[in-house]
């Protein structure tokens, strides 16, 4: 079981670091082989709805991106976090999903002529079961977690359900003090017993 966990926030080792590190520590207890990787570091470039990746069946920009999304086809499971700017997710992470799923679909599909209805069959990142975990000071976070959820769903993933929703309360001031909400890091925990659970259950 190779579970990977994407951090798109720019900061390093920030309060989406700890949030997100604390569900693939308790996954990695529970015997999941766990990578972590962050953004911040990377050149990535946005979809640029280029379509190449019709015939291609890759996407064709030239950046950090095609490792990224290796790890994903590989993962059984994928945790994505984000900080919250502004209501949504960050630019980095916005880019690796908006091209995973573009380029995902149409390796698994061809274009239709415009009088032609299309029948989607899988895309790579069927079955992929798959959590968002947002991070924000106080407010904000219901639609970049909403987004999240909706690139999940329309990417045939699999969506890990909690007990209540993974969002975690840090950086008043710009402060990384996740440690402090100790019920958002106990709901990580929480979150990652569930998505070893579900891919146990789809893998048995």
């Amino acid at each position: 079981m190779r579970i990977l966990g994407i951090d798109g926030s720019p900061r390093k080792e920030g309060n989406t670091y700890a949030f997100l590190n604390t569900a693939l520590d308790r996954a990695a207890e529970l015997g999941a082989e766990t990578h972590y990787v962050w953004l911040g570091d990377k050149n990535l470039r946005g979809c640029r709805g280029c379509y190449s990746c019709v015939e291609a069946k890759r996407c064709v920009v030239e950046d950090d991106f095609a490792p990224i999304f290796a790890e994903m086809m590989e993962a059984d499971g994928i945790l994505l976090g984000s900080p919250v700017y502004h209501a949504s997710m960050t630019a980095e992470l916005k880019a690796v999903l908006d091209r995973s799923g573009f380029s995902g679909r149409w390796a698994g599909n061809a274009m239709k002529d415009t009088d032609e209805n299309y029948q989607w069959s899988n895309c790579i990142l069927s079955g992929k079961v798959v959590a968002p975990i947002t991070v924000a000071r106080r407010t904000g976070q219901t639609l970049a977690f909403a987004e999240i959820l909706m690139w999940a769903a329309c990417n045939d993933g699999i969506i890990v359900g909690n007990a209540y929703w993974n969002m975690g309360m840090a950086g008043k001031g710009g402060a990384i003090d996740a440690e402090n909400d100790t019920e958002g890091l106990g709901i990580m925990r929480g979150l990652a017993e569930r998505m070893v659970h579900t891919i146990e259950k789809l893998n048995p």
